[in-house]
C-alpha cells in the first residue's frame, strides 16, 4: 500500500505542482497545495472510484484546496464570480496546458507594473475591466486598454520563445 502511495506521489506531484502554479502564480503557495492535496488525497483514497484519470481527481482536490486557501487569505478575488465547473472535464484540458501556462507565468511575471496586475486580475481572478478599474481608482476603458497592451507584451514574448 505505501508502495502504490509513493508511485502515485511520484508519478503525479509535477502535474498536480504545475496544475496548481498555473492557478497561483506562487511557486511557496503550489508546493503546500500540493503537498495538501496528497494529504488528502490519502486520507480519502477509499472515495475515489477510478470512474475518471486519478491525476484528474487530484487535480480537483488541489483547485478546491486552492480556493480554501484563497478564501482563508481573502485575497482579490469575488469568489461568487468564479464560475465552479459541472464535472472534471475542464481540469483535464487544464492540466494538458500546465506546462504553457508555467511558461506564460514566467512572462507575466517579468511584466512591469500596472500591466502584471491588470493581467493576473483579469485572466486569473477573472474580475470585469471594471472593478479592475475601480481597484486601481481609474476607468474600466483605462483596464481595458491596459489588459489588451499587456496581452500584445505576453503574446509577443511568447512568440519569441515558439
Amino acid at each position: 500500500m505505501v508502495t502504490q502511495l509513493e508511485d502515485i506521489y511520484n508519478t503525479y506531484f509535477k502535474d498536480v505542482f504545475l496544475y496548481v502554479y498555473s492557478l497561483s502564480g506562487d511557486k511557496h503557495i503550489s508546493e503546500d497545495i500540493t503537498s495538501e492535496t496528497f494529504i488528502k488525497a490519502l486520507s480519502s483514497l477509499d472515495s475515489f472510484r477510478g470512474n475518471s484519470d486519478i491525476r484528474v481527481w487530484l487535480c480537483q482536490i488541489a483547485k478546491n484546496s486552492y480556493y480554501s486557501y484563497l478564501r482563508k487569505k481573502k485575497r482579490f478575488v469575488d469568489f461568487e464570480s468564479i464560475p465552479e465547473s459541472a464535472s472534471g472535464d475542464n481540469v483535464e484540458q487544464e492540466i494538458s496546458t500546465s506546462e504553457a501556462s508555467l511558461k506564460a507565468h514566467e512572462m507575466i511575471q517579468n511584466l512591469k507594473e500596472p500591466y502584471k496586475k491588470v493581467f493576473t486580475l483579469r485572466l486569473f481572478g477573472e474580475l470585469s475591466f471594471k472593478q479592475i478599474g475601480k481597484l486601481f481608482g481609474k476607468s474600466d476603458n483605462w483596464a481595458c486598454v491596459t489588459y489588451h497592451r499587456a496581452r500584445e507584451k505576453v503574446k509577443a514574448r511568447l512568440g519569441d520563445y515558439q
